[in-house]
């Protein structure tokens, strides 16, 4: 997801100002793993600066942005199934509804999804996962939690890794493909979160700090059905769907 350097600025500046973590590390209770998740967050940093931000940065530079656009298209086409699914299991009938409707109206006339065609013609677009739908149901999100390469999730949320593994339609093809697809998607999320992640390493002290807030503030919104999650930016696995 895309964030504007004004709108992430702000949103640097009032968790700032709500978790007073105006200096050093911020403890909270929800991230009682936080010792290994910041030995994660090192790797993960590591990983970045001489992997995939320079694999994001030169498919940005190398790219057409027309292209760009298309493959965000069919990789959020395809996370239209996640979405039915997950509004289908928390009895969201109408959502569920748009969500299939969505990914029919896009695979057929937007030629598999490179063209979306749905969202101007007013069938909104909605972000469920499993880890949404645990919250529907009253799980709790748990401990704060940073995986290798794929960043914040959570106890709870950690479980979408499973379940969108089995959504997934290219889950029969060979490794090989497998490997590109979920590449490519990597590296196209990546570009597009470059702004963002800039802004972010320029503007925090304690940067693992401000990403776990930024997730947890995110997700909990997101499981009260709060319709301006959307504008914070998402660090999570799932991203975008």
């Amino acid at each position: 997801m895309k964030v504007s350097c004004l709108t992430l600025a702000a949103l640097i500046a009032g968790v700032f100002a709500f978790s007073g973590c105006a200096s050093g590390p911020g403890r909270i209770a929800s991230d009682p793993l936080e010792p290994m998740n910041r030995e994660t967050f090192s790797f993960n940093s590591k990983a970045d600066t001489y992997v995939a931000k320079p694999l994001a940065t030169a498919y940005q530079k190398m790219v057409p942005s027309p292209a760009q656009t298309a493959i965000r298209n069919f990789f959020s086409n395809l996370g239209d199934i996640d979405n039915f699914a997950n509004d289908a299991l928390q009895l969201k009938a109408i959502d569920a509804t748009e969500d299939v409707m969505r990914l029919v109206f896009n695979s057929i006339f937007g030629i598999g999804g490179v063209i979306d065609w749905a969202t101007p013609a007013g069938l909104p677009k909605h972000h469920q996962d499993f880890g949404l739908t645990l919250a529907h149901y009253g799980i709790p999100i748990g401990p704060y939690l940073l995986l290798p390469l794929l960043g914040p999730s959570s106890a709870r949320d950690i479980s979408d890794l499973a379940v969108e593994s089995l959504l997934n339609p290219f889950v029969m093809a060979s490794l090989p493909v497998q490997a590109s697809v979920a590449g490519t998607r990597y590296v196209s999320i990546r570009a597009d979160l470059l702004s963002s992640t800039q802004l972010l390493s320029q503007a925090a002290i304690d940067e693992y700090s401000l990403t776990r807030d930024f997730y947890l503030q995110r997700r909990r919104a997101l499981a009260s059905g709060d319709e301006g999650a959307d504008a914070l930016p998402d660090y999570g696995h799932s991203a975008p769907q």
